[in-house]
């Protein structure tokens, strides 16, 4: 299929800095005319929204920066200043605090769209690849920001989280060291995590740039899963789907505000407004809700070494989830079993999450395990079996094809 043609500028302005800087034809070609499949359905709309969620973190972070104090003895006092002095404060934080939920939830939302249809099926290898390290990076980003706030939960939920890296073999005591800045938790560690914390956010945006650019050369994937083969397969993202997710900004943002002015604390813990004691540990330290699948699974191993290892490893497996589903069909409309399956996973992950809400006692560990157990089992085992055994569907030759014969 043969590219756009260049746009021809009116406005001699626009012609005069595009003729130097080709900057309006470099977004026209991206956002205008970028063909894309045209049966995009709205599950597609989370990967814009999640740039949108990232806008937000980014510029409420640097404003509550301005005003925000990394050192133990004034952090926590600082936040409460930001909540009852600075102007607007209370609401920066609110859209901050709350932004990093609603970004999880875009993004595993966007996740679970893409385990469904196969949109890390080759050539979208790099691009699922890319995403994936979007995810350690958030959950980098997400945990060193629960820290700054400097209360109960903060301190002894880094507490926890940084003694795992001694489960290390040889180097784990001094990555500990490294990451305290000392031989405890104390100020050199909250000012590493708050520079971390303002960087990684910027780190973030890059990747998702090359995360753009890494789509519109692999093109997007499709509730059919069947690649763009003709003109009539596809449309330009403009008007068609610009629209769209201007549509699904609308609708997130009143689940998203209804949050910040109805309910800003509904994912925090209340032991979190209480300033930080080494002396008193909480009664039950849990992370934010979306680190609990993955709290599950390191809990769900008796050996320290082998929980770390199965933590990371739940997130390192989807990097070889590109071999490891051997089927030739991608989406799970055609796969029959597949589908099943993957609403098993989907609540498996469900699961996980409640159980590590939960103290580590009675049939929560029974089920953590098993649950732990299915969530490897899922990946290692089914997904390359159920490639090759599964009977599928027959898929379209094109896109357009359903359509016409719907019509016809």
């Amino acid at each position: 299929m043969s590219s756009a043609p260049a746009p021809v500028w009116n406005n001699k302005l626009i012609k005069w800095v595009d003729d130097r800087l080709p900057i309006f034809t470099l977004m026209h070609g991206s956002a205008v005319a970028y063909p894309t499949p045209k049966n995009l359905n709205y599950w597609w709309n989370f990967g814009s929204l999640a740039l949108f969620v990232l806008v937000v973190m980014l510029m409420t972070g640097i404003f509550l920066a301005m005003s925000y104090t990394p050192h133990v003895d004034h952090a926590f006092n600082s936040v409460e200043r930001i909540m009852r002095d600075v102007n607007y404060g209370w609401l920066l934080r609110y859209l901050h605090m709350n932004g990093g939920s609603m970004f999880f939830i875009v993004v595993y939302i966007h996740l679970f769209r893409n385990l469904y249809y196969g949109s890390y099926k080759a050539p979208r290898e790099i691009l699922w690849w890319i995403g994936v390290i979007i995810l350690l990076a958030m959950m980098a980003t997400a945990f060193m920001g629960y820290v700054l706030p400097w209360g109960q939960m903060s301190f002894w939920g880094a507490t926890v989280i940084t003694n795992l890296f001694s489960a290390v073999p040889v180097v784990g005591d001094y990555i500990v060291s490294w990451l305290w800045g000392g031989f405890s938790i104390d100020n050199p560690t909250l000012n590493r995590f708050f520079s971390l914390h303002y960087l990684l956010p910027f780190v973030i945006f890059g990747l998702a740039v090359v995360h753009l650019w890494a789509l519109h050369t692999s093109k997007s994937n499709n509730p059919l899963g069947v690649e763009i083969k003709t003109p009539a397969d596809s449309i330009p993202f403009h008007p068609y789907y610009t629209i769209k997710d201007f549509y699904g900004v609308g609708v997130f943002l009143i689940f998203y505000m209804f949050f910040v002015f109805y309910a800003p604390n509904f994912f925090g813990e209340p032991d979190n407004y209480i300033p930080a004691n080494p002396l008193v540990t909480p009664p039950h330290i849990v992370p934010e809700w979306y680190f609990l699948p993955f709290y599950a699974i390191l809990r769900a191993i008796p050996d320290k070494l082998g929980g770390v290892v199965a933590m990371f490893g739940a997130i390192i497996v989807l990097f070889f989830l590109p071999w490891l589903d051997t089927s030739k069909v991608r989406s799970a409309k055609f796969r029959p079993i597949y589908k099943q399956f993957f609403w098993i996973f989907l609540i498996d992950c469900i699961v996980l999450g409640w159980v590590g809400a939960n103290p580590p006692e009675g049939h929560f560990v029974l089920i953590g395990q098993i649950s732990t157990a299915y969530y490897f089992f899922h990946f290692l085992i089914l997904m390359p079996v159920l490639g090759f055994l599964e009977p599928t569907r027959p898929v379209p030759a094109s896109i357009s094809q359903p359509v016409l014969k719907e019509k016809a």
